[in-house]
């Protein structure tokens, strides 16, 4: 079962990027204490060992190579923090449904990689990183697992009112590390992140409702929560605690009201909804003590909604 909609033309972008040179820096790096393994022509496996805490990503090829450095993000956190890092990376919107991922996965179960590590902690930004984050996280049992704005499944059958990455229609979300949230039921701790008011967001959310599942909200950012929490740095402070075991609801509104007073377009979507809803007073309050801000190069509205649009999961 392909799991893109034109395979051919995906394959032969992955092999024109690697024909460039953007995997280099990353064999570089893990030739002593690493490696970068390929698996198949979508997918690498890069890990660099320097610690008994493990950082575990989900990037795209795409990201990478767009990076000064062509290295993944989790690559700068985790050696700012003398961490080891596993990243798995993907070519184009596979979702990580492949064989052969699937194997890499076993493989370090069958070897008991994971258990070498003291902490481990599983981060997926945005809906197929974190998707995959949270599918083998089941890998690492005791690990944290760390969401932004996940997708549980895009199955047809669970998923239908999700009518995005529609190409995903195509894939087999029901076999091997299938549903998401089942996935994480040997987890430490898990947290989900996203706009309670972004509708497609908040019913995935849902659907990892669990006992030591624990929802984390950011008003006003829509299909943009993924992106504020890489762009600001905030992803940083939010993997530190729960690699420390100290993340909660409390310290995430701390770490998040400080980005938040200082982030021009969640101040601009503030100031929008509060004029769309009559709050003339408050919208006049943000601008009469100059809160809001001309937007940062290249920001965009948070609201993915018109204002005035109550975009709310129906009971």
């Amino acid at each position: 079962m392909p799991p893109v909609d034109d395979e051919t033309d995906t394959l032969a972008s992955a092999r024109a990027a690697a024909a460039g040179g953007w995997l280099q820096a990353m064999e570089a790096s893990s030739e002593e204490e690493g490696y970068l393994e390929p698996l198949g022509d979508r997918h690498w496996a890069f890990f660099l060992d320097d610690s008994t805490t493990l950082l575990v990503t989900f990037e795209s090829a795409a990201e990478i190579r767009a990076r000064p450095g062509n290295m993944p993000r989790g690559y700068h956190i985790a050696l700012a923090r003398r961490w080891s890092h596993l990243c798995i990376i993907a070519e184009g919107p596979t979702w990580y449904r492949d064989r052969r991922v699937y194997g890499y996965f076993d493989r370090l179960v069958d070897d008991a990689f994971l258990e070498d590590f003291d902490r481990v902690v599983f981060y997926g930004a945005g809906g197929m990183a974190g998707y995959a984050a949270a599918a083998f996280s089941v890998t690492a049992p005791g690990a944290a697992v760390l969401l932004v704005s996940p997708r549980a499944t895009m199955d047809a059958d669970l998923a239908s009112w999700d009518d995005r990455n529609r190409e995903t229609r195509r894939m087999n979300f029901t076999d091997r590390y299938g549903y998401a949230p089942d996935m994480t039921d040997g987890a430490g701790r898990v947290f989900v992140i996203c706009d309670p008011h972004h509708a497609p967001d908040a019913m995935h959310a849902t659907l990892f409702a669990r006992p030591y599942v624990t929802r984390l909200a950011m008003r006003q950012c829509g299909a943009a929560t993924a992106g504020i929490v890489e762009a600001t740095g905030m992803a940083e402070p939010l993997i530190d605690a729960a690699m420390a075991g100290t993340l909660d609801r409390p310290g995430f509104d701390r770490i998040w009201r400080a980005i938040r007073r200082s982030h021009a377009p969640y101040l601009q979507a503030l100031r929008d909804d509060n004029a769309a809803r009559g709050r003339a007073v408050r919208a006049a309050c943000l601008d009469r003590y100059g809160i809001l801000r001309r937007k940062s190069a290249g920001g965009a509205l948070l609201s993915a909604a018109p204002a005035n649009t109550d975009t709310r999961p129906k009971a």
